[in-house]
């Protein structure tokens, strides 16, 4: 398990690019991202409640997503999906809330939930929404649009840095929209 690549944007676009590496700031998130902050920065949350606690500090995308969008004629690179970081090698999706995920050589992340997906990932590719946002046979909804998280302890983080996961103790939450 690793980190694949690193990506941050100074304003609220929706796709970030590609850096060689991102500095994690406890409480706040990704040093020079527009979504970092102690308090909600999601422009559609600000409007809701500014003072809400930022349970969306850094976007984690596994790479096998993109290789499965790849299959369906969808090419997608990193970062493009708004991601901090993109993983390779762990289901990010079978995380239980609560699971911290130690990046490179100190830094570390503290899972919240699914990454609450809207329409605007239509205008990077037309029915991509539909790809990431599918139903399991059970009738369950599926969110493969990444997972949210807060930073617990923070570090510089870069491509091809080890990643490992410590899961919580006790009864493990499944994931919910963030």
């Amino acid at each position: 398990m690793r980190v694949h690549s690193v990506h941050r944007d100074d304003k609220h676009r929706f796709s970030k690019s590609p850096v060689g590496e991102i500095e994690l700031i406890e409480g706040f998130g990704v040093a020079g991202d527009a979504h970092a902050g102690a308090t909600v920065q999601h422009l559609h949350l600000v409007r809701r409640d500014p003072t809400a606690p930022n349970l969306r500090q850094v976007h984690l995308i596994p790479l096998e997503v993109l290789d499965e969008l790849a299959t369906k004629g969808y090419d997608v690179a990193p970062g493009e999906l708004g991601e901090n970081v993109m993983t390779a090698g762990l289901d990010l999706f079978e995380l239980p809330t609560g699971t911290k995920l130690h990046l490179g050589d100190s830094a570390i992340v503290t899972v919240t939930g699914l990454r609450d997906p809207c329409s605007q990932i239509n205008g990077l590719r037309r029915g991509l929404l539909k790809q990431l946002v599918t139903k399991a046979e059970d009738g369950t909804v599926l969110h493969r649009v990444g997972i949210m998280s807060v930073v617990t302890v923070g570090g510089i983080v870069r491509a091809d840095d080890q990643l490992t996961v410590t899961l919580p103790a006790g009864r493990h939450e499944p994931l919910c929209l963030v």
